[in-house]
């Protein structure tokens, strides 16, 4: 069955890939790999389910996707996706129209960050119900490997080979290819199933950090990393923006979930000179968050201070 893409999307698409240089050519050797956002939502999507009154159920424009990202390398045609969601089916079909594939569902690979459900679920429409693909390469480390491989209905797509499991270590880096490098990083968070990673994706030229879930950068402080560095180190750093600020769920004290608030991130980062601020892109944005659209007074604040919010469709030259 074909999904269809919103017309804003594909002009959206149409629009980043013409800013870009990337022209039709696929093929060209001098194209340079790029990072595409495929969605900036926390896990539940937004709309969630069970909001009533929200107008994203008749207004696609104003919908937004599960956190997701995908690297591609136009000269050897090749596609990753980092994590699986519960929009799949759309994300995949998004960076079909970016990026066309011979084959369905021509990944080279998936790389997950953890077993929460908005990170692994997709996985679901890569089994016989639905592609019926054939050992799409599934990047984990060791417990998210295990929770796959003995729970499920995960563990059919392992026994019928749908997906071909690939081990993971910490702070090892994996080519992917002679241009494309990726290094699994352990953060703290919510652990019920499997550890939790952010990554490293360098490029020929640039490097980029991608950290969807953290419970705090304080603890991961206690660990031995401090944010800033990591920041230092690359040239976009996709963070973990899930929420705004305490208050922003009505009728719930926040202070204690497992997330650094926005504005938490950005009196933290606010001593980093301009050009590392400027690095900070927020993504998995929780349906509550204003800072999801444009024009509210939560963005208007971020890009004050210097930061930015991540996109559906942006691109990133690796």
């Amino acid at each position: 069955m074909t999904v269809s893409i919103p017309s804003y999307l594909v002009l959206a698409a149409l629009l980043a890939l013409a800013a870009s240089g990337v022209g039709a050519d696929s093929h060209d050797k001098k194209l340079s790999p790029y990072i595409v956002v495929l969605g900036i939502a926390q896990d539940g999507g937004v709309p969630q389910a069970g909001t009533k009154e929200h107008p994203g159920w008749i207004d696609e424009a104003r919908r937004r996707r599960v956190v997701s990202l995908a690297v591609v390398d136009p000269a050897s045609s090749e596609r990753w996706m980092f994590e699986a969601t519960p929009d799949f089916r759309e994300q995949l079909q998004m960076l079909d129209r970016i990026a066309p594939a011979e084959e369905k569902p021509g990944l080279d690979g998936i790389f997950l960050t953890h077993a929460h459900i908005g990170h692994y679920t997709g996985l679901m429409f890569l089994g016989h119900e639905s592609l019926g693909a054939k050992e799409v390469p599934v990047f984990a480390m060791p417990r998210m490997h295990e929770y796959l491989t003995t729970n499920g209905p995960w563990s059919q797509l392992v026994s019928y080979k749908n997906i071909s499991l690939r081990s993971l270590e910490e702070d090892r880096e994996l080519e992917l290819n002679r241009r494309l490098r990726v290094k699994p990083v352990l953060v703290p968070h919510r652990q019920e199933f499997s550890e939790v990673v952010g990554y490293v994706i360098h490029g020929p030229e640039r490097a980029a950090l991608f950290i969807p879930d953290i419970d705090s950068w304080e603890t991961w402080d206690e660990w031995g990393t401090r944010i800033e560095e990591m920041i230092a180190d690359v040239d976009v750093a996709y963070l973990d923006g899930t929420f705004f600020d305490n208050g922003e769920i009505p009728g719930r004290d926040m202070s204690g979930f497992p997330h650094p608030f926005i504005r938490h991130s950005m009196r933290r980062f606010e001593s980093l000179p301009a050009s590392e601020r400027a690095k900070v892109r927020f993504i998995h944005l929780n349906h509550t968050n204003r800072a999801i659209w444009r024009g509210s007074d939560a963005r208007s604040e971020i890009e004050a201070r210097g930061y930015h919010v991540a996109e559906e469709l942006e691109r990133f030259k690796l």
